[in-house]
């Protein structure tokens, strides 16, 4: 199912905000999120990094993109990731 253009602008804006350092019962996807926010941190300390350096960053396109977004809902809904719209 296609998302909206608006819901996918707001995405392009936003922030993801690591949490909690967990990977249990994570998919590839999400794993490699949290693994790139681990890395950030440890080389910038910051726990945040935009969404549109991390698409960039993974070079991600068409279905990939919409499965990196449905991997950063999950991990937002377990609580390992905030969204933060700025």
């Amino acid at each position: 199912m296609r998302r909206p253009k608006t819901e996918t602008q707001k995405m392009f804006k936003a922030a993801a905000v690591l949490l909690r350092n967990t990977t249990w019962k994570c998919g590839r996807i999400e794993r490699l999120v949290i693994r790139y926010l681990q890395n950030h941190l440890r080389k910038d300390g910051r726990r945040w990094s935009r969404i549109k350096d991390m698409i960039q960053y993974f070079r991600l396109q068409g279905k990939q993109r919409r499965e990196f977004f449905d991997a950063l809902k999950r991990l937002e809904k377990r609580r390992i990731i905030r969204i933060e719209v700025t």
